[in-house]
């Protein structure tokens, strides 16, 4: 999590990719480290081994990228911060690994540019972007309507570099290994400006898509760990504590499942009382039919609560509140910087006090109020099923560990962040390569045609997505 903000701070200003040949090796070579401590030394659990699915098509389409006949981007699910230890593992070792078992002679270096959050440098730190800029990544403002310099800079990566580009559509992070959240166009936009300037430069490459997906478990299941953690949960949140370690695998799913359904359930009624109290929402009594599944009434109070926690900080900052729950976390996540990034201020160090108290007054009450922003997107893709449908170690322990986000922010702690329940195993799939050029004259007919045809694109690549966990 990031430092509280306690002062306004100067704009935050694009970062160009500036790849590295000379970082990117020594990346390489400090990967087996990077695994197992993520920067963090004190957490000593990481990802323990790989497995990839169907690498050969990436690279077949290198291959194809480093002979000039095609141009492509790796759209690749984004459960966890951990993601790009495994594409960058799937680059820099499973592709050249392939590529050698069958006989398919590639250039040495198999890397990508991509675009990650803005935010990401915010929370890490500022060496965080100039390690991802040497690296070839470039950041984006999620919330801004249109972040211009990045997809000018995006576009032109796309069309003209020496290569592909890696971007996860759905934007963030959601916790689920087994959920795809709702993916931005801004991919499936991008491919077809792509085409858009090869055409005009006279170029014949045929532009891909490339559906990557991302899957963690644990091959020796900590249920001891779990346990662990769920009681220092239930303890935090003031709940009595009942130890799982002694229960038969028969009752162990249950019980577990309902240790972590009752402290959710303990969880938003504390947040419903909060916001009643002190921000005078009323929440009135749901009425469920008895033919709906058990946990209906949970998730409908879970989702009225995550509508009234935006709306408080959309009050505030006067935003309408439009669109899907993720629509207005990005909107209020680019309003809520723009208060505490203030481009609007020249130098902060040539401020009046009095113009520097207020701005650091603004800032600090930003900071706060984004805070209800921050605690939706934690639980945007929770549904009632997830872990009925297939009660996993690993479903349990998701869910477990997206309440330990929320329990952390409310005691405002910045470290350690996350504990690790244990070793953990990574599960990279590559589906196959979804042409954009044959839809290109249907794009190109009309302006409606070519906003359909993104949406169109939009949803295969989902669906792909989807079907490939």
């Amino acid at each position: 999590m990031p430092e509280k903000i306690r002062s306004t701070q100067p704009p935050l200003k694009f970062l160009p990719p500036k790849f590295n040949p000379f970082i990117h090796q020594l990346t390489k070579l400090a990967f087996p480290l990077l695994l197992r401590f993520r920067f963090r030394p004190w957490l000593p659990s990481g990802i323990s081994n790989f497995e990839t699915e169907n690498v050969v098509e990436l690279v077949k389409l290198y291959q194809q990228f480093q002979a000039g006949k095609v141009r492509f981007l790796m759209a690749f699910r984004h459960p966890e911060v951990d993601d790009p230890l495994s594409m960058f593992y799937l680059l820099s070792r499973a592709v050249p690994k392939a590529a050698k078992q069958h006989s398919i002679f590639l250039q040495k270096l198999t890397h990508s540019h991509f675009i990650y959050d803005r935010g990401m440098t915010v929370w890490a730190g500022d060496w965080l972007g100039w390690y991802f800029s040497k690296l070839g990544g470039m950041p984006i403002r999620r919330g801004k309507r249109i972040d211009k310099r990045a997809l000018q800079v995006a576009r032109q990566l796309f069309t003209n570099s020496n290569m592909p580009l890696s971007i996860a559509p759905e934007g963030a992070t959601n916790g689920h290994s087994g959920i795809v959240s709702p993916l931005e166009p801004g991919v499936s936009q991008l491919a077809f400006w792509c085409i858009e300037d090869l055409i005009k430069e006279n170029r014949s490459e045929e532009v891909f898509i490339l559906p990557i997906t991302i899957k963690y478990s644990y091959p020796k299941p900590p249920w001891r760990k779990l346990d662990w953690l769920l009681t220092k949960l239930e303890r935090e949140s003031g709940l009595v504590t009942i130890s799982s370690n002694n229960l038969t695998n028969q009752n162990k799913e249950e019980i577990y499942y309902q240790r972590i359904l009752k402290l959710a359930e303990h969880l938003v009624v504390q947040m419903e009382d909060f916001y009643q109290r002190f921000y005078h929402i009323n929440f009135e009594p749901i009425e469920i039919d008895s033919e709906f599944e058990p946990n209906t009434e949970f998730i409908k109070r879970l989702q009225r609560l995550l509508d009234k926690a935006l709306t408080v900080a959309e009050q505030y900052f006067s935003v309408p509140p439009q669109g899907t729950l993720i629509d207005r976390c990005r909107r209020l996540e680019d309003v809520g910087w723009s208060y505490i990034y203030r481009e609007d201020l020249a130098d902060l160090n040539t401020l009046a006090p009095l113009t520097k108290g207020l701005a650091d007054w603004v800032a600090i009450e930003a900071d706060q109020r984004m805070k209800h922003m921050r605690l939706v997107e934690s639980f945007i893709a929770v549904s009632g099923n997830y872990i009925t449908e297939k009660p996993t170690f690993e479903r349990f322990a998701e869910m477990t560990l997206l309440m330990f986000d929320l329990i952390s922010r409310l005691k405002d702690n910045t470290l350690p962040g996350r504990p690790r329940l244990g070793w953990r195993q990574s599960h990279i799939s590559v589906g196959k390569p979804i042409s954009v050029t044959q839809r290109w004259n249907k794009y190109s007919e009309s302006r409606h045609s070519a906003r359909e045809e993104v949406s169109n694109l939009t949803q295969e690549i989902y669906q792909e997505l989807k079907n490939m966990i």
